[in-house]
């Protein structure tokens, strides 16, 4: 009996052992991996305008006030018309009548006792003619219509919303390109580019595509998208 104990005992190291050489035989390979990422950038044109043009009008009756805001609007119909911009772009979004009067701080020699503020919302699709007409917008200043950027910006704010159309390929493009990474390290470190261990496509981010200081990505209608995959590979 104690021959046979001794014999199970013994055949129980030696599995054992060969078990405990496997494991770190595993562990130093799982080890050997190499992480690169890969950048894919695409310059695209935004597919919506959004153009708050916000206007003031002010009176010493609220008649005044209103008879001028009414004009101030028709002024800006007619600027958008010449723009070439259709009048179903354009709706009312905002309308603001203050009283001045109800201020107690307000000066009483005040001439100005009532303030009239609009804002009407152009949205098109038309990336082209929303630009042309902003660039024109002193004419609107000429005329006598008294703008204003309290409650937004001061101009059009251009968006993209075609970014899942692009995503598959631009993924794609990224990967290729820590692959292509992955392989000249393999190859500097002269050994084999093995099989996947991990990847992370990343985040997409719409910028600017002219970095200047003051603009926004949204104040301009080309825009870059951007990718940055980080991927992992084994090494045989």
């Amino acid at each position: 009996m104690k021959i046979i104990a001794a014999l199970i005992l013994g055949i129980s190291a030696i599995i054992s052992a060969s078990f405990i050489g496997d494991g770190l035989t595993d562990l130093r390979t799982g080890d050997r991996y190499v992480t690169v990422k890969g950048v894919a950038e695409r310059e695209v044109t935004a597919d919506l305008a959004l153009w708050p043009i916000r206007f003031v009008a002010t009176g010493n009756s609220l008649g005044e006030a209103q008879e001028k805001a009414n004009s101030s609007r028709d002024a800006i119909m007619a600027f958008l018309k010449l723009q070439a911009i259709s009048d179903g772009a354009v709706e009312l979004q905002r309308l603001d009548v203050t009283d001045t009067r109800a201020n107690p701080y307000q000066d009483d020699n005040s001439k100005q006792k009532f303030i009239i503020s609009q804002t009407l919302m152009v949205r098109s699709d038309n990336i082209e003619k929303i630009r042309q007409a902003a660039q024109a917008v002193s004419e609107l200043v000429d005329s006598g219509v008294v703008l204003s950027s309290d409650y937004g910006p001061s101009g059009p704010t251009y968006l993209f919303n075609g970014l899942n159309e692009i995503k598959p390929d631009m993924i794609a493009e990224a990967t290729a390109s820590a692959r292509e990474s992955a392989s000249q390290f393999a190859k500097d470190a002269k050994t084999e580019l093995g099989d996947l261990r991990r990847a992370n496509q990343g985040v997409f981010q719409i910028l600017a595509r002219d970095q200047a200081p003051g603009v926004s990505e949204q104040q301009q209608p080309v825009k870059t998208v951007r990718v940055v995959s980080t991927v992992e590979y084994y090494l045989r």
